[in-house]
C-alpha cells in the first residue's frame, strides 16, 4: 500500500532542514573542488590517497637496485670489460677482431642459430597440434595432461636428456631391442650424438614453453564461433585456419619468441647428448674458458651472445604484450 510522507510504516524521516551557517561548512569542507559551495564526491569506500612522509620513495628503491647492481650487473660489468681488456695485452678491440675472423667462431654461430631456429620452428608446429588436441579434442584425462605440463616445465633440460639417452643411447633401450632381434653386435641408432639428436631434444623439452600460451589462449575462445563455423558447413580444416589460428597467433609468437631465446643459451642439452661435432656459442664459451683459459675471447663470445639474447628478450616482451601473456 502507498503511504504518504509522514505516515509510519517505512518512510524514511525527512532529512532535518540545514541552517545557511551549515551549507556554508559543508561547501568549506576538505575535498571540495571548483567553485565554493561545489563539493566532490567520494566514492563508498573509497580510500583518501595519504601523502608520503618521511623518507623520500627513491631512497627506498635503493636497496634492491644494490642489491641487483652487486648480484648481475656487477659481474656482467666485468666480463664486457674484459672482453676490451684482454690479460696479454694489446688494443681494446684486438680480441673482438681475433675471435670475429676465427673460423670456430663463424662456424659455432652458424650452428646456433640453426639449431634455435629448428628447434622453435619445431616446437611451434607440435605444441600448435598437442595444444589444439587437449583444447578441443575431448579424451579421458585431457585436465590432467594440461597439468601435467605445467609440471613439465620445472624438470631441468639435462633430465630429457638423459631419457633420451636410455632410449636412444648407444646402449640404450631401442639399441637393445634391435641386437636382440636380429643378432648383431650393436644397433642403428646412434644420431643422439649428432646436431639432429640435440634438435630432437630440444624440441622434446621446449615444445611445453609453447603449448602453455597456447592452451591459455584457447581457454578464451568464444566456442561460438566454431559452433557457428561448423553449421554452416565448414570443414575442421577450415576452422582450424580461418577461426582458430588467427587468435592463436599472438601466443604463438610469444612462445616462440621465448622458446627461440631459451635455444641459443642452452647448454646442458649439447653437454648431454656428447655431441662433440655440435659447437654451440655457450659450448665455445666453456672451451674457451674452461678447457683453453683464454678469457678474453670467452668474454667477446660472451658479450656477442648476451646481446643477441637481450635482443630477442626485447622481441619476446614486445610479442608478449600484444598477447596480453
Amino acid at each position: 500500500m502507498y503511504k504518504r510522507p509522514g505516515e509510519a510504516g517505512g518512510s524514511a524521516p525527512d532529512p532535518a532542514p540545514q541552517s545557511p551557517a551549515g551549507l556554508g561548512a559543508a561547501a568549506a569542507a576538505p575535498g571540495t573542488a571548483g567553485a565554493p559551495g561545489r563539493a566532490e564526491r567520494v566514492r563508498p569506500g573509497a580510500i583518501a590517497p595519504v601523502a608520503p612522509r618521511g623518507l623520500p620513495r627513491s631512497v627506498w628503491a635503493l636497496p634492491p637496485v644494490i642489491v641487483l647492481a652487486l648480484v648481475f650487473l656487477y659481474p656482467l660489468a666485468l666480463v664486457v670489460q674484459q672482453s676490451f681488456s684482454p690479460e696479454n695485452g694489446g688494443g681494446a678491440f684486438d680480441a673482438y677482431s681475433h675471435v670475429f675472423a676465427s673460423t670456430a667462431f663463424r662456424e659455432a654461430l652458424g650452428t646456433t642459430v640453426w639449431l634455435a631456429v629448428g628447434s622453435t620452428a619445431g616446437c611451434l608446429v607440435l605444441g600448435f597440434t598437442l595444444a589444439l588436441i587437449i583444447a578441443f579434442v575431448p579424451f579421458p584425462g585431457a585436465k590432467a595432461v594440461a597439468k601435467f605440463i605445467d609440471v613439465f616445465l620445472s624438470f631441468p633440460s639435462f633430465l630429457i636428456t638423459l631419457a633420451l639417452l636410455f632410449i636412444y643411447g648407444t646402449v640404450g633401450m631401442a639399441n637393445g631391442a634391435w641386437t636382440d632381434a636380429f643378432g648383431v653386435s650393436e644397433g642403428p641408432f646412434h644420431f643422439l650424438a649428432t646436431p639432429w639428436g640435440v634438435l630432437l631434444a630440444e624440441i622434446t623439452y621446449f615444445t611445453p614453453f609453447v603449448m602453455r600460451p597456447l592452451l591459455a589462449a584457447f581457454s578464451q575462445l568464444d566456442t561460438a564461433q566454431l559452433e557457428v563455423a561448423a553449421g554452416l558447413g565448414a570443414r575442421p580444416a577450415r576452422i582450424i585456419r580461418q577461426v582458430i589460428v588467427p587468435e592463436a597467433l599472438p601466443a604463438l609468437g610469444a612462445g616462440g619468441s621465448l622458446v627461440l631465446v631459451m635455444c641459443l643459451n642452452e647448454f646442458g642439452i649439447v653437454l648431454f647428448t656428447g655431441a662433440k661435432d655440435v659447437t654451440t656459442l655457450p659450448m665455445l664459451i666453456y672451451g674457451k674458458a674452461i678447457l683453453e683459459s683464454d678469457y678474453a675471447a670467452a668474454c667477446v663470445v660472451a658479450v656477442v651472445n648476451i646481446a643477441i639474447s637481450v635482443g630477442l628478450f626485447g622481441l619476446y616482451r614486445v610479442v608478449g604484450k600484444r598477447a596480453g601473456a
